[in-house]
Formats: structure tokens, sequence, C-alpha cells
């Protein structure tokens, strides 16, 4: 395999410096089961994490820098993004959807299966991994009129990009080929079947990720991604194709992030008369006043109140880990004192 140049990958001279003598750079290209393909100066190598770091949990995820030795995976240097969520299945783990992105596309496809609510999640997990979130619709050659379901989807993206496309007769393909510019790390992210792997096959010129199958009657959803993969575009810039997500399980988002995805409600609530309105029976809220106006959805109210929950719970969850972690070293330490204190 030819070797890659790790400053057109994305290497600096900072990520340089946190890398440790001895070590191999490279970026991961690909998440499988158990190992990764990472891309080096000397070319693409298949590798996997030592027994130890496994044991740590050390989270590894497509378009991370790390530093090889003898093979394996040695460290994951620091990340400037990272979209995360709770790995499914578990309630007490992060998973890496994709690491040192700058642009993230939330993809959806027009029609019965948009889903407002489920981009407010994107979105919100978007802002908290310090990439900049942008929407794209795929599939508007069928609809005759797409644009009051681009307008609802306007109203819960506040001052995020919309783009319309459809792969189908190249519409707003090339406008949003565009938006990742030389040097820029973009990833798709989305449902299966709305066309993500589509619109890189088509950036690209040929069809490059390894697919299967999905439904005869779907022109532009026909393929499925089976595993998260970088790759290079022609004339600069790279994308990460992602498998499609069933659900969003939100990890570990801070209040910011929710203001930035909610920023409708937050300055409806900036107006309100009492400083700890809760939006629910007070005078002079104006939050219920949009309401009754018709100027806010009380949808919109009603996912803000219910995700402000879910963060809620996460932050209990966690803050019991920690203190349940706590007590396991305290409890280690103590048992290595006594062991101490026999052996004198």
């Amino acid at each position: 395999m030819p070797g890659f140049d790790l400053r057109e990958l994305g290497f600096t001279s900072e990520l340089a410096d946190n890398l440790e003598p001895g070590l191999v750079p490279g970026r991961v290209a690909a998440a499988h089961r158990a190992a990764f393909d990472v891309w080096t100066e000397t070319g693409s190598v298949r590798s996997r994490l030592p027994g130890r770091l496994m044991h740590e949990g050390v989270d590894v995820g497509v378009g991370d820098w790390v530093g090889l030795r003898d093979g394996l995976i040695r460290t994951v240097l620091p990340r400037r993004s990272a979209i995360q969520r709770t790995a499914a299945g578990l309630t007490t783990t992060a998973q890496t959807l994709a690491a040192n992105v700058d642009v993230a596309f939330v993809v959806s496809s027009l029609g019965p299966d948009l889903e407002p609510r489920r981009i407010e999640r994107y979105l919100l997990t978007i802002w908290e991994s310090g990439a900049q979130p942008e929407i794209v619709l795929t599939k508007a050659d069928r609809l005759d009129d797409p644009w009051s379901m681009v307008a609802e989807v306007e109203a819960v993206a506040v001052g995020v990009p919309v783009h319309v496309v459809s792969a189908l007769t190249g519409e707003g393909c090339d406008a949003l080929r565009a938006r990742i510019a030389d040097g820029t790390t973009a990833v798709l992210l989305g449902s299966s079947g709305v066309g993500k792997s589509t619109l890189v096959n088509r950036w690209i010129g040929n069809e490059v990720m390894e697919t299967r199958e999905t439904r005869e009657d779907d022109d532009e959803g026909r393929h499925t991604t089976t595993h998260r993969q970088l790759l290079v575009l022609p004339g600069g810039g790279l994308v990460i194709d992602t498998p499609g997500l069933r659900e969003l399980q939100l990890w570990d988002v801070g209040s910011a992030a929710l203001d930035a995805t909610f920023s409708d409600v937050e300055e409806l609530a900036a107006d309100c008369r009492f400083g700890d309105c809760t939006h629910k029976h007070e005078p002079g809220c104006a939050v219920l006043a949009a309401i009754d106006e018709g100027t806010l959805p009380f949808e919109r109210l009603h996912s803000w109140r219910k995700l402000q929950g879910e963060l809620l719970a996460i932050a209990m969850r966690h803050d019991a880990l920690l203190r349940k972690e706590e007590v396991r070293k305290w409890k280690l330490r103590a048992r290595e004192g006594r062991a101490r204190t026999r052996l004198r």
C-alpha cells in the first residue's frame, strides 16, 4: 500500500508535540470489531489496542490520531472534537462515532420518516462534540413541494445551515461537496438508507464502501454502510461515512450544547418575569406566551423539557459511577496499607 501525506490528513505540529518519542503517528481510517485500519506515512496498517489499554477502556474512534509501536496502538493523541453516544446496549460506556471532525452533516431523507425530534438529538450531540452541525435533506426529487418539510426542520435547527439535495438528479450535491474544504474533515450521520453512502460515492466517482442491499425500490437508499470509514475526497478534504444509527443515546452533554440546540427557547426564557420560571404555569412566562401566540410549537418546549430530564439522569448516573470508583480506589489503598503494615 502506498504511504499517506499526514499533513493532508490533518496532522499538525501540535499533534507532533504530543507524540512520545519512538511512536509512529497515524490516523484511524476504519473501525472493525476489535481492529482498526490506521493510515501512516508508510501505508495502511491493521492494528489493535494492547490488552492493558483495552482493560482500561481506552476509546478509539475513526478520525483519531494515534501513536503506534510494534503494530499496536499505544496512545490516542488529544482530540479537537469527538462525536460520542452511549454505547449500544450499555449505560456506562461512551462510543466515539467520529473524532477530529470539523463539520458534521446530519442526513435525513425528505418524506414520512423525517423526524424533527431525532434531529434535535443529533444537534445536541454535535454541539457538545466541538464540531459544527449542518443538516442535509436528501431525496428532494421525490416530492413536488418539499419546502414545508424543510421549514419544519429549519424551525428546530435554529441558525444551522440546511441543505436540500438529490443524489439521483444531482441537485445540491456539488454545493454540499464544496462545504468540505481542503484540510477539512466531515462526517455523515443519520439513519440507515437515507443516502449517506450514495453522496460519498457521487463525490468520489465510484462505489468505495462495502455495502449490502436493502430495498429494491429505493434508488438512492439502496445500500447501507457496514462500518465507519475515513475517505479522501478528490480535490482535497476528508469525509467519514458511518453505518445507520437506529438510536442515538446521549452521552455526557453540557448546558451550553442544550442552549445552542434550543436557542429559540432560551431566548424566550430570558424575557420571563421570574428568573427561576419553570415555563409551566407562572404569570409573565414568555415561553408560554409564545406557545399561546403560535410562534413556538408546544412540541418544541416538550422536547426541551424531556432532554433536560434525560441529561439530568445521565449526570446523576455518572456521579454515582464516580463515587463508586472512588470507593473502590479507597478500599484498594486501604488493603495495600494493611499489607505493608503486616510486612513490617
